[in-house]
């Protein structure tokens, strides 16, 4: 859930309307909004610009700290609280929250859905949540999905994330239906789930016109369809009934999330690891390890008590992870700590990493920490504006018009995070 992935999911949705000739103001001016000024809010997590995932990454730092007993720093909640629109959403983020949101300001599901996963973890507000919610049903397609801003084709992550906000807000996502179709989020997710054959057998794609990867839209789909959100707890070791071949027999959501997790195994039993899609127009666009994403599924896996299929790609991202998330900040830091969470690993030793003095070390300082927790001093000098921190690639934007011009199918992926 990196900012990098914010930067594809807009790409994907400028790419698609530019196809399908519909209304591409909102993803694009998410695309194009400009950085804030400094210095940087001092409740605010990570040290790099903001504009592209500034509510995510604060939303998914809050909640680890929650996960593992953190009480997050009240500024830090404040500050999210602050971002919210009078009329209940949240934009990736408002640099000036002071100055009311206007018409043109991109509201953003996923980071409206992250907060309030955040908020209703950390006692963030009820008037706040209940805003948010209210907005968030507000923009519901007809299918009963989400887009990532309003107005566009519902995909699975949205779908996905904003499952997650409604079962943390007590809502039951089942019975909040589409005022036109009469459908629920659910009905909408298993419009993206893939049949058993071809490539993608059981894995759920991001949208069902977009083939490409589908990694990150699969574990999105299989934890929201136990109505979970960002960190679901452990599933029961070995309670999965569907095994690891896809059930061509499958009609409902409950099966169609059961061959979705038998794609995550198969697609992480070789090398541990999801690899990154290609990127159009970049120097160099060979796949490579994709580390928020195989988190992602990691989450899903345990969720769903694949524990064993879990265990490999658990053991990668010990050996590996602790890099990825140093460069890309408290965002990746959190998708590590959901990992940690979902499969019983203890997050201050993960591979000899402290992830939760880690992810404390990117912002404020909280309130109490948890006592498994060590102590890292913040080093502000660590990360520098020169720092890659997966932002937002320009090489990702330019692939999207290439690929609508051309008329080519599209190779991202579309998870939402942001993040970083």
């Amino acid at each position: 859930m990196t900012n990098a992935t914010t930067a594809r999911r807009a790409a994907v949705a400028l790419a698609v309307s530019a196809v399908l000739g519909t209304a591409l103001a909102p993803a694009a001016t998410a695309a194009t909004t400009p950085p804030p000024a400094a210095p940087l809010p001092s409740g605010l997590y990570g040290t790099t610009d903001p504009a592209y995932d500034g509510v995510w990454r604060q939303s998914l730092a809050l909640l680890a700290q929650d996960t593992v007993g953190v009480k997050p720093a009240g500024k830090a909640v404040d500050w999210l609280t602050g971002q919210q629109c009078a009329d209940g959403a949240f934009s990736a983020y408002r640099a000036d929250a002071s100055a009311a949101c206007d018409a043109k300001l991109p509201r953003d599901t996923n980071a409206t859905a992250a907060a309030v996963q955040a908020l209703t973890a950390t006692g963030g507000g009820e008037k706040t949540v209940g805003k948010a919610v209210t907005w968030l049903k507000s923009v519901q397609n007809a299918d009963g999905g989400w887009s990532y801003n309003p107005g566009g084709a519902s995909d699975a992550n949205s779908t996905a994330v904003v499952i997650g906000a409604l079962a943390a807000a007590g809502e039951k996502p089942a019975a909040v239906v589409s005022a036109k179709g009469g459908k629920s989020p659910y009905d909408a997710l298993l419009t993206f789930a893939r049949p058993c054959t071809g490539a993608d057998a059981g894995a759920f794609v991001y949208q069902p016109t977009m083939p490409g990867a589908v990694g990150d839209s699969t574990a999105a789909a299989v934890v929201a369809a136990q109505g979970a959100g960002l960190a679901p707890k452990a599933g029961a070791a070995g309670s999965v009934a569907g095994g690891a071949v896809c059930d061509k027999a499958a009609k409902d959501l409950k099966g169609a999330a059961l061959n979705g997790g038998a794609y995550l195994a198969g697609a992480l039993a070789k090398t541990g690891h999801l690899l990154t899609p290609p990127m159009p127009g970049a120097e160099d666009s060979a796949p490579k390890p994709d580390f928020g994403n195989t988190a992602d599924a990691v989450v899903a896996l345990a969720a769903q008590g694949r524990t064993e299929a879990a265990k490999k790609p658990l053991e990668w991202l010990k050996a590996n992870g602790a890099g990825w998330a140093k460069e890309s900040g408290p965002a990746a830091y959190a998708q590590l700590v959901f990992a940690a969470n979902a499969t019983g690993t203890d997050p201050a030793d993960f591979g000899g990493t402290d992830l939760v003095a880690a992810l404390n070390a990117t912002g404020p300082a909280p309130e109490s920490a948890s006592p498994s927790a060590g102590t890292e001093k913040k080093d502000q000098n660590d990360k520098n504006d020169k720092k890659d921190d997966g932002g937002p690639n320009i090489w990702w934007i330019v692939g999207a018009f290439f690929a609508a011009s051309a008329g080519a199918g599209f190779l991202f992926s579309g998870r939402r995070k942001p993040r970083a």
